[in-house]
């Protein structure tokens, strides 16, 4: 089983799963808060590119949750279990040098995309962050946008909000809801075909047009049925209001 499916009854409302739509947060204690800290790759000297550091991004926070340690009895299962149950909060840090070399030796996944590099960690409570996490900066350094041409085919797409704007870091940590929230909808095949790829997918900013047409605020099931996707809606804690759909993912 895996550790995403609660993610399916969250945001695929119409199939019918046994959970609820929403989690109630309104009374959590902040010493409970827990969050997967996502570290992106940002030397001064060579910088990465916006668009491949996103898909790194975004292909690491699903890794995690599907790596193998992941499932029961794993030595990741309950941690991300306990993260799953409540919001899946994600925290983009920055680190280069020997920041970034530490925190290689923490429990997470790296990934790097075209020579943009990310490392997904384990979600933990925030007030527990080991320090070399709590040490890295959210804030701070930006990239420019980039053209990254033609989205390749046979890859999930991810595509941002053309009307909203995000930080790198903001941006990182919703695409990679966005990877979660595909995983649990996919079937076993799908899964297999993607885990191949080791998570691999394209990030792209569309025409409004484009987002509109395919954007399922109106129809959710009709266009996971038609068009392939499925929204994140921001809770709002930063930078965007709450509600706000960041990002919607689309099937290969």
């Amino acid at each position: 089983m895996s550790v995403l499916e609660p993610l399916a009854a969250r945001y695929a409302h119409w199939l019918g799963l046994p959970a609820e739509s929403t989690v109630d947060t309104s009374d959590e204690d902040p010493a409970e808060v827990r969050a997967m800290p996502v570290i992106l790759r940002m030397e001064r000297a060579e910088p990465p590119s916006r668009t491949a550091l996103l898909e790194a991004a975004a292909a690491a926070a699903v890794a995690v949750c599907l790596d193998e340690r992941a499932l029961p009895g794993g030595d990741w299962h309950d941690p991300l279990k306990a993260w799953v149950d409540g919001r899946i909060r994600k925290v983009a840090r920055r680190a280069r040098g020997a920041h970034w070399q530490a925190v290689q030796e923490l429990p997470g996944i790296t990934v790097e995309v075209d020579g943009a590099e990310a490392r997904a960690l384990l979600p933990g409570r925030v007030v527990e962050s080991p320090k070399e996490v709590s040490r890295l900066q959210i804030s701070g350094s930006e990239l420019p946008a980039d053209e990254p041409g033609p989205a390749p085919d046979g890859l999930p797409r991810l595509l941002l909000n053309p009307e909203v704007s995000m930080t790198v870091g903001k941006g990182a940590a919703q695409v990679g809801h966005a990877t979660m929230i595909l995983a649990s909808v996919l079937d076993e095949a799908e899964l297999a075909a993607w885990a191949a790829t080791g998570f691999r997918c394209s990030v792209r900013t569309p025409p409004v047009a484009t987002w509109k047409a395919l954007c399922p605020v109106e129809d959710p099931e009709g266009s996971w049925r038609r068009d392939g996707v499925v929204a994140v809606r921001d809770a709002g804690f930063t930078e965007v209001d709450p509600g706000t759909v960041t990002v919607i993912a689309q099937r290969a």
